[in-house]
């Protein structure tokens, strides 16, 4: 009797086997050791301790729980997956709440600089080679609706929905690596025009960019990133640089120097041109290419993208042929097709992180809660994508999912875990009848080797 109780103690079923693998990695690397260091949250301590809790947070987001009230269910009622982080217990959602609400200024801050150092030793874009390639950082915004009641929540624009109140979510993103350099929170009148050297000083810190970095460091951002301020103070810090211009009235000024139009062969309607005029207000070379679409009122929608890249490097980066650099008209259009890739570097994860990690649905009504709250976010992208890298290595399947897939397919897996006394990770028993377990099974085996940790199917 005495043998089969202690069997049941150490072997626990869980829904989400592969979520319990990550934690144990998680554990072995030591990712959250900055933040258990840095942040200080003055809070009593009764059972757990506001690091600990903060931890349970973060299990909860990767679990898929859209709201800490769901911490109850998804990660306090399995208790492999506790274990498997380095926790013996989880905390009760609203002692969870409490916590963030505890959280000052200053602890913002704690958190921030944890951020900055777990990115620093466990990203790949810290490691970016840039004598090899250059680095290309995405800077754009998104809106955060919330009840009126939160603290910074006031009118601003939010997609298709009309006189809703909110905040601002900044980013600035790794696009190469589909890495969160930076997460920065604003009131919702805040647009990108005011906010974007503030994200940019923060990357820089991040990223360490020395003046060597910057000079093969591409930004890119839409048209609120175009202002002639934000372009000549990105320029004069020697950065390279692919916009739009901000100014719809001198957008149409420029295209209308425009001799020649061709033909977008890839959008209907679309027509693309060389600006003309005699480029004077910026403090170092700039190419002007000026774009035009039919609305339906029959009028032209005008735009003026700004780029200081040479002509080899925006083919490449189009992600064209290299003899289009014969082609002049298809030099025009890589210029264009460049930026219009935006939409499949940041603003395809910040549609992710609010289908997978339901960033929009956990606010706070204090200002610093939802604060901290946006960095334990940021901090579960960035593991779910090294997550996925570390098992694409043995299944190219893994290395094509999103994070929604990631979270829904992947971290939610049914299998038996068989725990050491110490907590580690034993055996894995994956469930063979799920359609990833195969593809997984390899993967995990190789993430876990240095723990000398088992991995095979069974039937649960």
């Amino acid at each position: 009797m005495s043998k089969s109780t202690t069997d049941r103690k150490r072997c626990h079923f869980t829904a989400r086997a592969t979520l319990v693998a990550i934690g144990q990695k998680m554990r072995l690397l030591g990712i959250f050791k900055p933040i258990k260091a840095r942040v200080k949250i003055a809070q009593k301590v009764i059972h757990y301790t506001p690091a600990q809790k903060l931890l349970d947070g973060l299990i909860n987001v990767l679990a898929g729980g859209r709201g800490l009230v769901e911490v109850n269910k998804r990660v306090r009622a399995d208790r492999a997956l506790q274990r498997a982080f380095g926790r013996h217990g989880c905390a009760e959602q609203s002692v969870i709440s409490d916590t963030l609400d505890t959280a000052s200024p200053e602890n913002v801050k704690q958190m921030q600089a944890a951020m900055t150092e777990i990115y620093q030793r466990h990203s790949a874009g810290y490691r970016h080679d840039y004598e090899q390639q250059l680095q290309l950082l995405d800077v754009d915004m998104t809106g955060q609706p919330c009840g009126r009641k939160a603290a910074f929540a006031t009118k601003g624009y939010f997609a298709k929905q009309r006189n809703r109140r909110g905040r601002q979510l900044g980013r600035v993103l790794a696009t190469w690596y589909e890495e969160i350099v930076v997460d920065r929170l604003y009131d919702g009148k805040t647009q990108l025009p005011r906010a974007f050297q503030e994200l940019v000083l923060a990357a820089e810190t991040v990223l360490d960019l020395d003046e060597g970095k910057r000079k093969h460091t591409i930004l890119r951002a839409d048209g609120h990133g175009g202002s002639r301020g934000d372009v000549n103070w990105t320029l004069s810090r020697g950065y390279q640089l692919h916009t739009k211009e901000y100014s719809g009235d001198r957008a149409r000024r420029l295209a209308a120097t425009v001799e020649i139009w061709h033909d977008d062969p890839k959008v209907p309607g679309r027509q693309i041109g060389w600006v003309m005029a005699e480029v004077t207000e910026y403090v170092r070379p700039v190419k002007r290419i000026a774009v035009r679409t039919r609305k339906k009122n029959g009028q032209w929608g005008i735009g003026v993208i700004l780029s200081t890249l040479a002509a080899e490097t925006i083919v490449l980066l189009a992600r064209l042929p290299i003899h289009c650099l014969q082609d002049s008209v298809a030099v025009l259009m890589a210029y264009v097709y460049f930026y219009d890739l935006r939409s499949g570097g940041v603003e395809t994860e910040f549609k992710e992180d609010k289908q997978g990690l339901g960033i929009t649905k956990r606010n706070k009504k204090r200002f610093e809660a939802q604060q901290m709250l946006v960095q334990l976010n940021a901090l579960a992208h960035n593991l779910i994508v090294w997550s996925r890298r570390w098992l694409a290595q043995t299944s190219n399947r893994i290395g094509q999912l999103g994070i929604l897939r990631m979270v829904r397919d992947v971290f939610h897996l049914n299998g038996l875990i068989h725990f050491y006394d110490d907590g580690n990770i034993q055996r894995i028993v994956l469930n063979q009848a799920d359609p990833f377990a195969s593809s997984i099974c390899a993967g995990l085996r190789s993430l876990l080797d240095p723990l000398q940790t088992d991995v095979n199917l069974g039937q649960i």
